[in-house]
């Protein structure tokens, strides 16, 4: 129980939150949707069932994994196939896969498997039907992969470490949903309590397959793992530019996100005093941290760098979570952190959300945008001006007369659809640049502003190219949390901060980045399995091994 009288102090301001370095620092919380996900299964004790299996001794064939959530049937259909060594590739240009994926709603048919077989392995490529909610393929990671099988069919265990380290056999290349090439469009799911939330059946899609990983490596190393192991088997992923435009073309829903995640931080804030469990728990929980930082590693020597630098720091902070003093401990633990990175900050700011699931959890159906929210019109341009000088100063400072603040822009490529980044003085195709210079069109816009008042619309007559601008203004007006405070073309953006916001929203864990343009992840290393989804197991957020 707690007394959380005291006044909700203000959200941070947006121009702090909204930074392209504090964003590339985010970890996964309560909030992040693969956690709402398996909460809300385990809050309905739910129970996956592997109801179809058509596998040879090698693992290749068809499966179906079923859930019931919110009375209604989901299915998982898999494809394994062949595929040798040469083709396995984390591209999003590859077109062959390890196995690939359909999150079919109800339950499938002999014949919706046999669609589905032929079908999903050619991906894009594939016909796909109102049914067919989510689309994925996946990659083995064959380090861990042959390391299990051989340790199974020898009559052994994996080594503990290895699966801690690695964290998944199976890695995602993408997850598709929302009608993409054919399959189910958002609307018909979207009054389904169940899936309400943001990505949750993308969400859902990733669970199962995480499933699927699991028994498909025991089904082919002819042995069962110990479950503590089999509970740290995730699922990775591979995830490079093309996510990163997503939180620019979606300001409200970005918005939203923040907004849920700032106010569950200023709830907890408002938190008067704990009792002596809650304490024990934030100790435990900061013992929980400093072994998954010392298990997380990567092959970058300046990320490598900094988790060893946070590791220390987390080291020396950690003691004040092991006394948390009796009045205002939350606020008071949280201005020591201002004296910290801003990394500290944000791993801070997770483990307090997840110290107060009772406070913070219901703000997770405040983070959809089902609306759209319309840009409010402006009473003219006087108004429109003052709400640059408002919200966009920051903008406004930046000289893009200078080659190095504009020297990206971003494009779509003709061969995969895909958003890319070129280099607007060495390479051609700048006049196909995408709107992701929003800093440059606002300060553009405001350039171009009346002296004298005069209604908006009259103003984009003259001007339609700012219509885009305008636009974004009023839409930051009423929604402060919706655009990156950076300059997105400049030489210093790192498009791998962007990642990072968006894939700990998604609950990502064990950032592994390969340049500034992608990375690997893991999602839902320490989840509980299928079979023992209750609220007791509901307590995996930055899991260790000895957990």
């Amino acid at each position: 129980m707690k007394d959380t009288t005291n006044p909700m102090p203000p959200l941070r301001p947006p121009h702090e939150v909204m930074r392209l370095a504090r964003m590339g620092a985010m970890m996964p919380t309560r909030l992040s949707f693969l956690r709402v996900l398996t909460r809300r299964l385990c809050a309905e004790r739910a129970v996956v069932r592997r109801t179809h299996w058509d596998m040879c001794a090698d693992g290749f064939g068809t499966s179906v994994h079923r859930v019931v959530l919110g009375g209604r049937d989901y299915a998982l259909i898999s494809v394994s196939k062949p595929l040798d060594d040469a083709s396995r590739s984390d591209r999003v240009i590859a077109t062959a896969w390890d196995a690939a994926f359909v999150l079919f709603d109800g339950v499938p048919t002999d014949a919706d498997i046999a669609r589905v077989a032929a079908q999903a392995p050619r991906q894009e490529a594939g016909r796909f039907e109102p049914r067919d909610l989510v689309l994925s393929r996946a990659n083995k990671s064959m380090r861990l992969w042959s390391e299990i099988v051989t340790a199974l069919r020898a009559g052994g265990q994996p080594s503990a470490s290895r699966i801690g380290e690695i964290g998944y056999v199976m890695r995602t290349t993408a997850v598709y949903g929302n009608g993409k090439f054919g399959i189910a469009d958002r609307h018909l799911i979207e009054d389904r309590p169940e899936l309400s939330g943001a990505f949750a059946a993308e969400m859902l899609a990733v669970y199962l397959i995480r499933q699927f990983s699991i028994d498909l490596v025991q089904h082919v190393g002819q042995g069962t793992l110990d479950r503590g192991l089999a509970r740290h088997i995730g699922v990775g992923n591979a995830t490079g530019l093309g996510m990163a435009p997503f939180l620019v073309t979606h300001p409200v829903l970005l918005n939203n996100w923040m907004v849920a995640r700032e106010t569950a931080l200023a709830r907890v804030l408002a938190v008067a005093n704990i009792f002596p469990e809650t304490r024990k728990r934030a100790a435990r929980l900061g013992d929980r941290v400093a072994g998954h930082l010392s298990d997380w590693h990567v092959p970058s020597t300046p990320d490598e760098a900094a988790l060893r630098a946070l590791e220390a720091e987390w080291g020396g902070f950690r003691l004040h979570f092991a006394d948390l003093s009796a009045r205002d401990p939350y606020a008071e633990v949280w201005a020591l952190a201002q004296a910290g990175s801003v990394a500290l900050q944000e791993l801070v700011l997770a483990l307090l959300l997840e110290l107060n699931g009772d406070i913070v959890d219901g703000l997770a159906d405040c983070m959809i945008d089902p609306f759209g929210h319309p840009p409010r019109p402006f009473s003219g341009t006087e108004a429109l001006r003052a709400a640059v000088i408002q919200d966009w100063a920051w903008a406004l400072e930046i000289d893009f007369d200078d080659s190095e603040a504009c020297r990206r822009f971003w494009y779509v490529s003709a061969d995969k659809l895909e958003p890319r980044l070129g280099d607007r003085f060495a390479e051609e195709g700048a006049e196909l640049e995408t709107p992701l210079d929003i800093a440059r069109r606002v300060k553009n816009l405001f350039g171009d502003l009346p002296k004298i008042d005069q209604p908006v619309s009259a103003f984009l007559r003259e001007f339609p190219d700012h219509k885009h601008a305008v636009d974004r203004v009023a839409i930051c007006a009423h929604h402060p949390y919706s655009e990156i405070r950076d300059n997105l073309i400049a030489t210093t953006c790192r498009p791998i901060d962007m990642l990072r916001c968006k894939l700990s929203f998604f609950g990502a864990t064990k950032f592994d980045p390969k340049s500034d343009l992608w990375t690997r992840i893991t999602l839902a290393q320490g989840a509980p399995l299928g079979d023992e989804l209750n609220e007791e197991r509901d307590d995996w957020w930055l899991p260790v091994m000895s957990a």
